[in-house]
């Protein structure tokens, strides 16, 4: 009988606990609701809630990623990292996220590494990487204008946007005496343009080099050249120019990079009189060797060499080695754009204090330009508004007056060049390129 008797009580106190567990179940089931109540603007915790909505639906629709391709090897390391990290950059300040997408950025080497120049059978394979993606988009590049030839009739039959931040061959994008007869139309097999530059052509800076050079002085040059379409191609534009300019062209040879004995050639350019040695070259075809032959030559001070953007990048410096004393101030450099502590734009400024703050050193060369052709194809894919080729290409081709990156307000012609643009003079001083002056076919000598 006791027993029964504890029982009951036992029994009673178990319901009482079942109630009381139950209630709190009931209470705590809209806990999670007061997430929900902090959502609403002006609630203590907003500041909280104001957060997520930004990143709730950021890539929601999915990923879309951009390809790079250029020389990341040897001499081309500071160049092509620099421009990697002002894509990124671009990307970054977007927020990561362009039309409710994702942007990924998937960065590509086109360079061999049996020589660490361009290779355009790397070139081509990266272009085809991005056809088989379904994701890819965009294609970012190329550095090398040969290398575009290669990469854009390819890209142009899948209809994807390939802009370039660094490629100067006119013949790219238009006609030009120096060019092929079929030219540009051979990289068009659709009949439609794909390919867009955000720095002017070669036909541009060539014509300001002449024009520098005339107003620096020199009445005589030798010409140079790397025998490839870059090279090649701003040295005829420079001998003609400088022909127009009354510069006295008392030579012009081409020279296979592989060589890097210009000895006898120099001693050859240095028993024509000339005063100045103008060369078209990059990094890695035969540049720094040239200036440190002259150098050992004793040509400096009594020619100065001159060369183009291809050389605008501290590889030079580093390449040039031992000789960086003899080449201090007997080195003029020309750079298709203002370096970046030139740029005159808020977003300019911010670009370069956000870089140098973010990585400990200036941004170089063509980065100025990545970052652009970055912030670029952010805009073009919200105007697009979807993750398709060709609406997003035909976004980038209508581009027009665009002003979200760091520069003037620019459009895309009808070739696919851009309207706006600033061009540079520099010399090579204390192993820096100090800025000397704007420059154009079309400047005032002072």
């Amino acid at each position: 009988m006791h027993t029964s008797k504890r029982v009951v009580p036992l029994l009673s106190l178990l319901l009482i606990l079942v109630v009381i567990l139950s209630a709190c179940g009931q209470a705590a089931t809209p806990a999670p609701a007061a997430p929900a109540a902090t959502e609403a603007p002006g609630g203590g915790a907003a500041p909280a809630a104001t957060e997520p909505p930004a990143a709730a639906g950021a890539g929601d629709k999915g990923v879309i990623k951009l390809y790079t391709s250029w020389p990341m090897q040897g001499a081309m390391i500071p160049e092509g990292t620099a421009m990697k990290r002002a894509v990124d950059m671009a990307i970054e300040d977007a927020g990561g996220v362009a039309a409710d997408y994702k942007i990924e950025v998937v960065n590509l080497d086109d360079a061999s590494p049996a020589t660490g120049s361009w290779d355009g059978t790397i070139e081509a394979e990266n272009a085809q990487k991005c056809i088989n993606d379904p994701d890819c988009m965009v294609y970012i590049g190329t550095y090398n204008s040969g290398a575009a030839k290669v990469s854009i009739p390819i890209l142009n039959q899948a209809n994807i946007a390939m802009i370039t931040p660094a490629n100067t061959s006119p013949c790219l994008t238009k006609e030009d005496p120096a060019c092929q007869e079929n030219e540009p139309e051979i990289y068009r097999p659709t009949g439609k343009i794909n390919y867009f530059r955000t720095n002017p052509a070669d036909d541009l800076q060539g014509e300001a080099a002449a024009k520098w050079a005339q107003c620096l002085g020199f009445t005589k040059a030798f010409v140079l050249d790397d025998r490839q379409l870059y090279g090649k191609g701003l040295a005829d534009i420079f001998e003609a120019a400088a022909k127009e300019a009354g510069i006295e062209i008392v030579g012009h040879e081409g020279v296979e990079s592989t060589n890097i004995d210009f000895r006898s050639l120099l001693t050859k350019v240095r028993a024509s009189g000339a005063e100045l040695v103008y060369g078209g070259f990059v990094i890695d075809s035969g540049g720094p060797q040239v200036i440190q032959q002259m150098a050992a030559l004793g040509m400096f001070p009594t020619t100065k060499f001159m060369g183009p953007d291809g050389l605008y990048s501290p590889g030079l410096m580093e390449s040039i080695g031992g000789a960086i004393d003899q080449a201090n101030e007997n080195v003029l450099i020309t750079f298709t754009g203002l370096p970046p502590d030139q740029l005159t734009s808020e977003e300019g400024k911010a670009f370069y204090q956000n870089y140098k703050a973010k990585y400990g050193e200036d941004p170089i060369g063509f980065a100025t330009y990545a970052y652009q052709v970055g912030r670029l194809v952010v805009d073009a894919i919200e105007r697009a508004g979807e993750k398709d080729r060709a609406k997003i290409l035909e976004a980038v081709r209508s581009t027009k007056d665009f002003d979200k990156g760091i520069g003037e307000p620019f459009s895309f012609d009808e070739n696919g060049d851009p309207t706006i643009f600033s061009m540079s003079g520099f010399i090579v001083k204390d192993g820096n390129f100090e800025f000397q002056e704007v420059i154009s076919p079309e400047m005032t000598c002072k």
